[in-house]
């Protein structure tokens, strides 16, 4: 009977030569013709085929759109227009990224499309892709329309700055973390990905009318994002730090799609040794809009950046009902992600809430009810964060001898141990 195929390639140049190609090649038939990736997506969810062919240009082409068809074991098989020259083309770069491994040049022969749609059925998707190895590339103050300069080899860390509800302090913490970071000499993006109520850009004085990861995320769903896209989103903090602020309101939350999401942080690896990402606070998953995979999700943002993070600070306020949220926190994060590797930190620590030995009272809690046998303590210094927030600077400019920010340095002293490790 052969592979039951979808066939996309409405309005290409060559579109009449493809379709008798694939009416006639063997191993395959064409039991749908579709005019866009929406009707690619309904006759998908019906069942009648296991691939699709589409153009390059197909309308309304994205990575959600991909990886809801990878979701449904569907391969998916690409046709650009051959290259002049033979060398690959910036279709297929795009399309590349978008999630599709299979590119056939337009002139294929019917015997080759069809062993090549046959195989990729056979094959099935392709693997998550859970770290992009590749040349660390910092964003050095190089003239805008130069690309960045190479930097080393190796593959970037992604760490991911969450806690519960109630303020805790995870803006604070990861602006502070990102800033002794690039203060020690370690190129470092800044990224707000807090879909709730990202503050990144205020505390640090910026602009912020428009989202630099919003934009990048764009990019990363029309398959555009690359290093030197993603370095030309982000705002250039100091001769080592690139911010990428977040977004300006927070109904504009169905912008940071989990796919795009995780493009984006998989190509932060190759800018920057150390990415730092404010996430927001919320990990519920609405299990009846997960049934539909292009459904936007408010907490997917969340969520695929705690799975692509290589290491999750975990942030929380040390008084009783911060505690208890803690550790609920901390219950949830291993339910939702069971491969985060939690680095626990308690904000705000003080005499009074927990007696007079906090420090103490924290640990046992944190042991007896999390099994939490380390945690950092930052102390509780509103002083330093007024200083901060009306300069609009960050801890490591403003309040340099404060214990807050020193107590900081410690956290990113031991950050950049495992870093290097």
């Amino acid at each position: 009977m052969g592979v039951p195929i979808l066939l996309a390639v409405t309005g290409a140049p060559w579109e009449a030569d493809v379709v008798r190609r694939a009416e006639g090649a063997p191993g395959i038939r064409v039991v749908r013709r579709c005019v866009d990736i929406a009707d690619v997506m309904a006759a998908a969810a019906s069942g009648q085929a296991r691939a699709v062919l589409l153009a390059e240009d197909l309308p309304r082409l994205t990575s959600d759109a991909i990886a809801a068809l990878h979701s449904r074991r569907i391969a998916v098989v690409a046709m650009v227009d051959p290259s002049d020259n033979g060398e690959p083309s910036g279709a297929e770069d795009r399309l590349s990224r978008m999630g599709i491994e299979r590119i056939l040049p337009a002139d294929v022969s019917a015997e080759d499309l069809g062993r090549a749609i046959t195989d990729a059925v056979e094959s099935g998707p392709p693997a998550t892709v859970s770290h992009f190895a590749g040349g660390f590339v910092p964003y050095t103050g190089d003239p805008p329309n130069e690309p960045p300069r190479p930097y080393g080899e190796g593959t970037g860390r992604v760490i991911a700055v969450w806690g519960p509800t109630g303020a805790p302090g995870r803006s604070t913490v990861a602006v502070g973390l990102a800033t002794e970071l690039a203060a020690k000499g370690m190129p470092t993006m800044l990224a707000d990905a807090d879909v709730y109520g990202g503050t990144v850009a205020q505390q640090l004085g910026m602009l912020d009318e428009t989202s630099g990861l919003a934009a990048a995320a764009r990019s990363a769903g029309g398959g555009s994002l690359d290093v030197t896209v993603l370095a030309r989103h982000a705002r250039q903090l100091n001769s080592h730090l690139l911010v990428l602020t977040g977004l300006s309101r927070a109904d504009r939350w169905t912008e940071l799609r989990p796919t795009a999401i995780e493009s984006v942080w998989l190509t932060a690896r190759m800018l920057a040794p150390c990415t730092v990402v404010d996430a927001g606070f919320c990990i519920e998953s609405d299990e009846e809009i997960s049934f539909d995979t292009l459904a936007p999700r408010r907490n997917g943002a969340t969520l695929a950046t705690l799975e692509e993070a290589d290491e999750v600070v975990v942030v929380g306020t040390a008084d009783p009902v911060g505690l208890t949220r803690l550790i609920r926190a901390l219950h949830e994060l291993r339910a939702a992600v069971p491969s985060a590797k939690p680095r626990v930190v308690v904000n705000r620590l003080r005499s009074g809430p927990l007696g007079n030995t906090p420090a103490e009272a924290v640990a046992e809690a944190l042991s007896r009810y999390a099994g939490v046998q380390a945690a950092a303590l930052l102390p509780f210094d509103q002083a330093a964060c007024d200083t901060a927030l009306a300069h609009g600077r960050s801890l490591t400019d403003a309040a340099k001898s404060s214990k807050l920010r020193k107590a900081i340095q410690g956290l990113a002293a031991g950050v950049t141990a495992d870093l290097l490790s």
